[in-house]
């Protein structure tokens, strides 16, 4: 059996984790940056905003409801006014056009949103293509049909050059795929059956060699379709904390709208009781409750949400669901798997520690004999640091004799039978079971070796010549740059990191120690994960994991937010509620980041709304009632011209204001790691005493615009 250059170079041809800073590969046409007021899409989302008017539609947001209700009423009293030849259109007229222009710019707030959405939904259209599938016959042979046609169960033949019909599983061959319709990634990628590279997204083209695929999605479910329709916003749900949001302020409204309602009669029993004064006019009282109820973020609450998936989408994690993202915020604990996410993933040798005796030299030769047919990184680490330290070349093992023993999770051990040796490397315990099997001892020693490479984070690998125990070959995985600060800024946000791996403790503590997390599960089995995800949430935390394979799937079902990756198999994609397409596991973490911003902008805006409807008071309410109590004078202390300047000014800064802040909720509130009081404190500073300043400035200068431009 010979071992060749083609063995190492299919192992070198499979997927690798992208090094840490690699930025997110993202397709070509998601990835590419778009203005915020792209031209285009302010088009499509100024025309939207109009179609939103249907108060069938617009009932769905209470408070901008309010608004438009206002908005009509007090068109229709104009109207009538006009028709009456009443005096004072104008100043009814302008209320009237602003309300219904507060009305719009929130509507234009939630279709820019909807509009980014759409325009990446049209880009993944067009890599939808009428293709025809080798779908195999139930009578024996093959039909060509159109893909179209396909159904979950059927199995289709893909060749080199042949676009995959549907979202389906290899059942059968191994085959190099061009998957960059998805991931935006060239470089090919394995797919093969078994294991967790079998899984295969429709749209994707075979470049070389033949696969047999069963097909897994109907019409209309395939991934492709799932992506368009949630990142166009069809799919979005509100969250919980939307929903809870919304009655709140729907609450305030109602509240607002009791106050208003009563203060007609109590104006009149006033002036009636004075002698003196006037009763607000109904167009007042409506201006007055559009300034009182929470219209920014009313406006604004749709836009933050739709925003927040489309930034996921960006970062290419394609989520389920907007509730994922929005728990991605709250997460408590972080499940990190160990290999690809806290350390590179491929062991590589650094040394060979010889015991009983034994020359390095011969230990060298042995492993690197035993290592000959091993493909893996770590195989090839081995046979490479035997030829730097000793010159050993790579052997051509041709001996019809030769026999090679392949890993097993039986017998933990592979090597080669060769002219009359049992050459053998492997697990510790395995490889002394190997040679006390064989009449052999255990070398003095041997213990505390394998003992210190596995304090140090290594991974120890016993090798063996027969009933001979000659070493300890050292593997070393290397923690990834940067990851350690990483880790902290998780602990700054107060989420707890946990390791997970299937090393031995003393390994699993040692790799730990160096990322610096605060904490790890060793030998971890699928049980144990789900085990200790139930565990934390039955303590009140919210737990996100990643993962790619079957054995992942009961965990990434049961946490909260389950990151599977796009390159793991049917069953994970399935079960969790995001998918990376760039199968980047530590995605995770910023995913986590986004889920923060969302919740903080949301937050932030919040503040913002409810402190600026403080300074409105000062501007409406003394202008309303400064006839009948002249006392109220000394709330004027913005010194507007007139009562109808006054209510006019605040109605036209409530409508910008939405505007305004239109690129901050599409954006999001910039997210910095830090303590959730210092949080709290930064966001009450800028926000809520920002919110409760900047209106005064600005109804100011409207009152001073108004005036000089003989508005009023």
């Amino acid at each position: 059996m010979a071992v060749t250059v083609a063995a190492a170079a299919r192992e070198e041809r499979r997927e690798t984790p992208a090094p840490p800073g690699t930025p997110a590969l993202l397709p070509e046409r998601l990835r590419r940056a778009r203005p915020l007021f792209d031209r285009a899409i302010v088009g499509r989302a100024a025309l939207s905003a109009f179609g939103k008017l249907n108060p069938a539609r617009l009932r769905k947001n209470p408070v901008i409801f309010v608004v438009e209700v206002g908005a009509a009423l007090t068109t229709v009293l104009v109207a009538r006014d006009a028709a009456a030849g009443r005096p004072g259109l104008a100043f009814g007229l302008q209320i009237g056009l602003w309300l219904w222009f507060t009305v719009l710019f929130a509507n234009f707030a939630e279709a820019m949103a909807e509009a980014r959405g759409k325009a990446q939904a049209d880009s993944l259209r067009q890599t939808k293509t009428r293709v025809m599938a080798t779908r195999e016959a139930k009578g024996g042979g093959t039909e060509s049909v159109p893909g179209s046609a396909l159904r979950a169960g059927d199995i289709v033949v893909c060749e080199a050059g042949d676009t995959i019909p549907g979202d389906g599983e290899v059942i059968e061959g191994v085959a190099s795929v061009d998957e960059s319709v998805v991931t935006g990634e060239s470089a090919p990628v394995i797919r093969e059956s078994g294991g967790d590279r079998s899984a295969v997204t429709g749209g994707t083209r075979v470049l070389s060699d033949r696969i047999r695929v069963r097909i897994t999605s109907n019409p209309g479910e395939t991934f492709l379709d799932r992506m368009i329709a949630l990142v166009e916003g069809a799919s979005r749900q509100k969250t919980p904390n939307e929903v809870a949001l919304n009655i709140l302020i729907a609450g305030l409204s109602l509240i607002f709208l009791l106050v208003v309602a009563t203060l007609d009669p109590f104006a009149a029993s006033a002036v009636a009781a004075a002698g003196a004064g006037r009763v607000p006019a109904v167009t007042v009282l409506v201006a007055l409750l559009v300034c009182l109820i929470p219209t920014t973020i009313g406006g604004l609450l749709s836009a933050i949400g739709i925003a927040g998936m489309d930034r996921v989408m960006q970062h290419n994690v394609l989520a389920m669901s907007g509730r994922a993202v929005e728990a991605a915020g709250d997460v408590h604990t972080l499940l990190l798997d160990k290999t690809g996410t806290i350390t590179l993933g491929n062991r590589h040798a650094v040394e060979f520690l010889p015991v009983g005796g034994v020359e390095e030299a011969e230990l060298a030769d042995a492993a690197q004999a035993a290592s000959l047919a091993d493909e893996t990184p770590e195989g090839r680490s081995i046979v490479v640091l035997a030829k730097q330290r000793f010159r050993l070349r790579g052997r051509e093992v041709a001996d019809p004799a030769a026999r090679f023993i392949p890993f097993s999770a039986q017998t933990r051990m592979s090597g080669v039978d060769l002219g009359g040796r049992q050459l053998r490397k492997g697990a510790s315990d395995a490889v002394v079971a190997f040679v006390r099997g064989r009449g052999g001892a255990v070398p003095a020693g041997f213990a505390e070796v394998v003992e210190r490479v596995a304090r140090t984070g290594g991974t120890p690998l016993a090798v063996a010549d027969g009933p001979r125990l000659l070493g300890v070959i050292h593997l070393k995985d290397v923690v990834k740059g940067g990851i350690k600060e990483r880790i902290a800024q998780l602990r700054l946000m107060g989420i707890r990191s946990v390791m997970i791996t299937g090393d031995n403790p003393l390994t699993a503590a040692a790799i730990a120690s160096e990322a610096g997390v605060d904490d790890f599960l060793a030998q971890a089995t699928p049980k144990d994960k789900l085990d200790y995800i139930r565990r934390e949430q039955a303590a009140g935390r919210l737990v996100a994991m990643t993962g790619d394979g079957t054995n992942d799937a009961p965990a990434l079902a049961q946490a909260d937010v389950g990151l599977a990756m796009n390159s793991g198999t049917v069953a994970a994609k399935e079960a969790g509620n995001m998918v990376d397409l760039d199968s980047n596991p530590t995605k995770l973490i910023e995913v986590v980041a986004i889920g923060k911003q969302l919740l903080i902008t949301r937050g932030a805006l919040t503040t913002f709304s409810i402190a600026n409807d403080v300074a409105k008071y000062f501007a409406i309410v003394p202008a309303m009632f400064m006839g009948s109590y002249p006392s109220l004078a000394a709330l004027n202390i913005m010194r507007l011209h007139t009562p109808q300047s006054a209510i006019l000014s605040a109605v036209v800064f409530n409508a910008l204001i939405i505007v305004a802040l239109v690129p901050l909720a599409l954006r999001g509130v910039k997210y910095r790691p830090q303590s959730a009081s210092a949080m709290l404190r930064r966001n009450l500073l800028v926000y809520g005493l920002g919110g409760l300043v900047a209106p005064f400035p600005g109804i100011w200068a409207i009152d001073r615009l108004l005036v000089w431009l003989h508005l009023v």
